[in-house]
């Protein structure tokens, strides 16, 4: 499938957070003319002792599921009617079944919690699992929140040189182009720096001297990007504070942040890293998971 023909794919659920996440893909995929493709998991639980009500066969159940989401389907097309819009049923446990649906999809939308997270949790069990392992980008939409704004939208995305955050860079880019709004790029480092990946090389103390070797990453890291989206207005922002919470400080007033599925300093065998993990479970606005 051409990354023109494939869909937006949104998990739905119908609780808030997915009723959220339903609505930003479908602005998306309008803006990005692309299909829609609503995906409910149908997981069947094994009971151990008999339900005191009654039992609704499985054929039913299906079937109401199914008129749910066609319901859900002719909604959208009566607000959006140039729109390819479809949905399916999933098979199976909701995290297993929406990364499957990954590999054919351009983006994947989730809400942060669906209708069977814990309450105290600021991030669902789906949303981390599908995070981790989907090979496409992932957006986790918070419940509350509100559409794009119509005109210069804020993105924010962290670049620290490695493979992973050098993709999220250009997906960032490609969003402001889209959205003629305005990217912010932050770079943050700890100190002492390791000159290397892994912690591999000499390490640096001297803040000074990080921020010169920063300043130098940055430019290089974003020189073409620039010259492939000459019109993009971009704001870079060179901070000596932990990743995490400087990409967060930024994203306070952004309508989407985006991260690299693992950076510089993670540790090889993770799939999601201690950074873009912390930006996932605490920002306020959609976060988008580059990979």
């Amino acid at each position: 499938m051409s990354s023109q023909t494939a869909p937006i794919v949104v998990g739905y659920d119908g609780s808030p957070a997915s009723t959220a996440a339903l609505a930003w893909a479908t602005g998306q995929a309008v803006r990005e003319e692309a299909p829609l493709r609503i995906g409910e998991a149908f997981e069947l639980l094994v009971m151990s002792r008999p339900s005191p009500g009654k039992v609704v066969p499985l054929a039913a159940l299906r079937t109401v599921r199914e008129r749910g989401l066609q319901a859900l389907v002719e909604s959208i097309r009566l607000q959006h009617p140039k729109l390819d819009v479809s949905s399916v049923l999933l098979e199976g446990a909701p995290a297993a079944a929406l990364v499957e649906e990954t590999a054919g999809a351009r983006m994947l939308v989730l809400g942060t919690r669906g209708l069977g997270g814990f309450a105290g949790m600021l991030l669902g069990s789906v949303a981390v699992q599908v995070s981790t392992h989907a090979q496409c980008p992932v957006v986790v939409v918070p419940s509350r929140t509100l559409p794009l704004p119509p005109h210069r939208p804020t993105i924010v995305v962290g670049l620290d040189g490695s493979k992973e955050s050098m993709q999220a860079t250009e997906f960032a880019f490609e969003q402001v182009e889209l959205l003629g709004g305005r990217l912010v790029v932050v770079s943050a480092w700890n100190t002492p720096f390791s000159t290397y990946e892994n912690g591999r090389g000499e390490l640096v103390f001297d803040n000074a001297e990080v921020h010169r070797a920063t300043e130098v990453l940055v430019a290089e890291a974003l020189a073409g990007l620039r010259a492939d989206h000459p019109g993009a207005e971009v704001d870079v922002q060179l901070i000596p504070a932990q990743p995490a919470r400087a990409i967060l400080h930024a994203a306070e007033s952004a309508d989407l942040v985006v991260v690299g599925s693992r950076g510089r300093g993670g540790f090889t065998g993770l799939l999601l890293g201690s950074t873009s993990q912390h930006v996932l479970h605490h920002a306020t606005c959609p976060v988008a998971i580059v990979r």
